[in-house]
């Protein structure tokens, strides 16, 4: 069983950054990817950005260049620092494990994620 809980959510002005946290607890076997995901009410669920346990870490298009996805091994946390946001970005995000597997190039889906977060808020005004 893995536990993950998400931290850092928030209200921010149009411009600002914020920096969500993901701890991890359980056993997460040699190899993972955590994807971090985002779902506006009304909206389907976007995958922003995914790191695996070599570090290596992959950006959706829309947040490229903004969001830094990173690992702390000695606090078992994952971090997405989301710089320069903007008022679409208001939504409930996740982060979520898939287990003995790395990240790629080509995206899960969110279904292929095994274990998944409650989920922080995060609302940017404009």
């Amino acid at each position: 069983q893995v536990h993950l809980v998400e931290s850092g959510g928030g209200s921010v002005q149009a411009g600002g950054s914020l920096r969500l946290s993901c701890a991890v607890s359980g056993n997460t076997y040699t190899s993972y990817c955590v994807g971090w995901f985002r779902q506006a009410p009304g909206k389907e669920r976007e995958g922003v950005a995914r790191i695996d346990n070599r570090g290596f870490a992959w950006y959706a298009d829309s947040v490229k260049g903004r969001f830094i996805a990173a690992k702390d091994n000695a606090k078992n946390t994952l971090y997405l620092q989301m710089n320069v946001l903007n008022a679409d970005e208001t939504a409930m995000y996740y982060c979520a494990i898939k287990l003995d597997s790395w990240c790629y190039a080509r995206p899960f889906a969110f279904y292929d994620y095994h274990y998944w977060g409650q989920g922080t808020q995060v609302t940017v005004s404009s």
